[in-house]
Parts: structure tokens; C-alpha cells; sequence
């Protein structure tokens, strides 16, 4: 099925500068829509404007958004996707490590959320798609207390917003993948024997996932959070 929805709008994709954001904001591009990426460090990716953006400070944010807009025009669509994943025991968790991951994973979401929804409502028009995580569902395997937490607000912030902007041509979904062939889990013990499908997810998988509710075809899905786990979560 070739995806239709993208012709003419334009994107914002945080955390793109590599992993999965990166695939996303290609996925967009290579879809037609007009792609802002923000991350910490200007992102080069050929095709999509890169933008530096702190989620965590308010102002960065604000004239983040600002770039994108004077950039692509409209940000029809919006990626939720900026985060961290730090692995520690959880009475080793410091307060600092503990509310770093909040600020990044979580309160980084709804402050561009916050920046972008205005504009979305008044034009009657909008995606937003938070990344969220399997461990949110969870709680995650040891050690990842901070994470796991983080991203179950991520996910019921994305059922929030659902909610509340429906009634303005808005739809808000997450998805929820688990281990991803990223350098985020590098270093990690062989995780792949316990997921089903016997092999981590590809990034190219959960871009497809997220470009198919960031389009035209999923105007009737709102307030979902989708798996994308290989049957890690079977019970």
C-alpha cells in the first residue's frame, strides 16, 4: 500500500539525529513531506533541515519550533521520539539520573507538544506520534527503572493529548517497541533469545509503523499505543 497523506506537509522529528528518529525523519522525506529534524547537535541528514533543540529548556524548544516552521512551513505532523535509556540499579539511581531521563524522555515531549499543538488545532489538521517504549508496559527488565518509568508517561501523555485534541482533526498515538538494532542497546547481553521472532527489531520497522499514523490512512486511530515487540510481550 503506498502511503498518501505527506504531499505538502510539513514534519518535525525530535531525537533524529540517529536510531530511530533518523529513519523516521527519512521515512517522511522519502514520503514527501517536508522534514525538520531536531536533536541536541544539528542533525545532517540529506533532504530534511536539521535544527538544534534542547527539549528539556523551554526557550530552546520555543525557538526550535520557530526554525522549523520558518523551515518546512505548517508542522502538520510531529515526532515525539528525543530520549535517553540509562541502565543502573535502581537503588544506585541517583535523584540527578533519575530526573534527567523525566526531563529528556518525558517532560521533553510535552514541552514540544505544548509548542506545536496551538498551531495544529487552529488548522483543523495534525499527527503526533510519541515514542514510547516496551518497558513502559512492563516496567522494563532490571535496572531500568528511570526509563521504563518515563516512557509510561510518555505513552498515556500521548492518550492525554489524544483526548483532548480529537475534536480539532488531530490524531495522538505512540508506539512501544522493544529491543531495536540502535546503538542504544549495544553492549547489552543477547536480548534477541527472548524475544519470539528470535532477532532485535529493525529501525526501518517501527519508520514504517509511524509513517503509516502519520498518514492520510489513519485518520480514524487516535489514542493507540501499538506494539512493535517481535511477540516480546506474549503472555
Amino acid at each position: 500500500m503506498k502511503l498518501d497523506g505527506f504531499s505538502g506537509r510539513g514534519a518535525l522529528v525530535t531525537g533524529g539525529a540517529r536510531g530511530i528518529g533518523r529513519e523516521i525523519a527519512e521515512r517522511l522525506r522519502d514520503l514527501g513531506a517536508q522534514v525538520a529534524v531536531g536533536d541536541l547537535t544539528v542533525p545532517e541528514i540529506p533532504g530534511c533541515i536539521g535544527i538544534q533543540m534542547d527539549v528539556t529548556n523551554e526557550e530552546s524548544v520555543r525557538v526550535g519550533v520557530q526554525q522549523a516552521r520558518a523551515a518546512v512551513g505548517s508542522i502538520d505532523i510531529l515526532v515525539l521520539n528525543a530520549g535517553i535509556f540509562v541502565i543502573e540499579p535502581f537503588e544506585e539511581t541517583s535523584l540527578e539520573s533519575w530526573q534527567k531521563s523525566i526531563a529528556v524522555n518525558l517532560t521533553g515531549a510535552f514541552l514540544v507538544a505544548r509548542e506545536v499543538l496551538p498551531a495544529m488545532r487552529e488548522a483543523g489538521y495534525g499527527r503526533v506520534v510519541s515514542v514510547g517504549s516496551s518497558a513502559g508496559i512492563t516496567g522494563g527488565a532490571k535496572s531500568v527503572a528511570a526509563y521504563g518509568a518515563s516512557k509510561a508517561g510518555v505513552m498515556a501523555l500521548a492518550k492525554a493529548i489524544a483526548s483532548e485534541y480529537a475534536p480539532h482533526g488531530i490524531t495522538s498515538n505512540a508506539v512501544a517497541p522493544t529491543l531495536i538494532d540502535t546503538d542504544m542497546v549495544k553492549g547489552m547481553p543477547d536480548m534477541a533469545a527472548r524475544i519470539p521472532i528470535g532477532r532485535l527489531g529493525q529501525p526501518a520497522e517501527v519508520a514504517d509503523l509511524v509513517a503509516f499514523l502519520c498518514s492520510a490512512h489513519a485518520g480514524f486511530i487516535t489514542g493507540a499505543v501499538v506494539d512493535i515487540n517481535g511477540g516480546f510481550l506474549i503472555r
